[in-house]
């Protein structure tokens, strides 16, 4: 081959080679980029993860009550708590008057040596994690009340974590108030050397407040409720405002309730035929109208200042701030105070013919 054409057909190897060389290196290039583009997406995947875990632990750390919390060590961190969401639901639920208690689902972050698959917050003890073993206490009371077993306080203590032992004594009083708001029932220390509990109905309600035999809910709550509505309306209440006011309460006539069942029957007969209520026609109605008022036995049973305090302790708020039905309370407190001391001293002086019958008719208003 001649010189000239040889170092032409070399300049076009070259250029050729070259050309392929570019056509090559930005494919390399380009696949090279997407793994860095996939490490840098990778890196701020886990930086925005470990982010959002540092913001969730932050919220759930507030002490509920400022300087109680105890000292602890760090918790430990480990990559399988990042994703674990703060705090969930307690792990019982009322329903259609029968209570059931799950013990395996409540909280998701930190370490429980109860239950195992489940965990409550890493941090110092946070408002939420003490809102649920609030709830959690409460539920499991109303489990054993409504099995119809007393309440073991080491049963109580072992729903709970240790590292929230400082907070005992306010997780079981806030539970306990709970109950009493709404069941109307308190839980009563019935033995001190073992520390069991008992729920006790703030009315003497057949079966500890259930009315009707068998396992259920205390139904106090509703009763001493209409009490209330009776004497906040002038001591008789019309039944069609006694029933807009249970619908605020999700209480509806002919519908079946979760802790009331039917609270139409359990309304107008079952406490009628208990005497805590009056159920009367009203004079001249047409169609026929009726109202309720106060029965014997919730005369003898409870006061209006007692009913009164029931109901504005529910509503957060002080008796006093009803001033007509506060002092028309006060005025009846002193009256049945007054007829105690007279029949003390008749009792005293063995006078006859007024035995314990007789002062509880002298007390109860006609």
């Amino acid at each position: 081959m001649p010189r000239g054409q040889k170092n032409k057909h070399h300049r076009n190897r070259l250029k050729n080679k070259k050309h392929n060389q570019e056509k090559v290196h930005p494919q390399e290039d380009e696949s090279q980029k997407k793994g860095h583009r996939k490490k840098d997406d990778f890196q701020d995947h886990k930086e925005a993860r470990d982010n959002a875990a540092v913001e969730e632990k932050s919220s759930c750390s507030s002490p509920s009550v400022p300087g109680e919390i105890l000292e602890k060590p760090p918790a430990s961190k480990t990559s399988s708590d990042a994703g674990w969401p703060s705090c969930v639901s307690s792990p019982a639920t009322v329903c259609g008057d029968e209570l059931e208690f799950d013990d395996g689902t409540y909280c998701h972050c930190g370490g429980n040596t109860l239950y195992s698959q489940f965990r409550t917050c890493q941090e110092n003890p946070c408002k939420h994690c003490l809102d649920m073993y609030v709830n959690l206490v409460e539920q499991y009371v109303l489990y054993k009340f409504k099995m119809k077993k007393f309440i073991d306080r080491n049963e109580l203590i072992d729903l709970i974590e240790p590292k929230y032992q400082y907070s005992f004594s306010e997780i079981f009083k806030r539970a306990f108030e709970n109950i009493e708001i709404v069941f109307a029932a308190s839980v009563v220390e019935i033995d001190s050397t073992n520390h069991v509990y008992d729920l006790v109905s703030k009315l003497k309600l057949p079966n500890k407040g259930r009315v009707s035999p068998g396992r259920g809910l205390p139904k106090t709550g509703l009763l001493m409720t209409i009490l209330a509505m009776i004497f906040m309306n002038g001591n008789s209440a019309s039944e069609e405002d006694i029933w807009k006011f249970l619908n605020y309460m999700q209480v509806y006539p002919g519908r079946k309730h979760f802790i009331y069942r039917e609270p139409r029957k359990l309304i107008t007969q079952d406490f009628v035929k208990l005497k805590y209520l009056e159920y009367k026609q009203i004079s001249h109605s047409d169609p026929p109208c009726y109202r309720f008022q106060w029965g014997p036995k919730a005369y003898t049973e409870t006061t209006k200042m007692k009913v009164l305090e029931f109901m504005a302790k529910g509503s957060g708020i002080e008796p006093s701030t009803f001033s007509v039905q506060y002092a028309e309370a006060l005025r009846e407190e002193n009256q049945k105070a007054k007829i105690r001391k007279r029949y003390q001293i008749l009792a005293q002086k063995h006078c006859p013919g007024h035995s314990h019958q007789h002062v509880q008719k002298a007390m109860t208003p006609q």
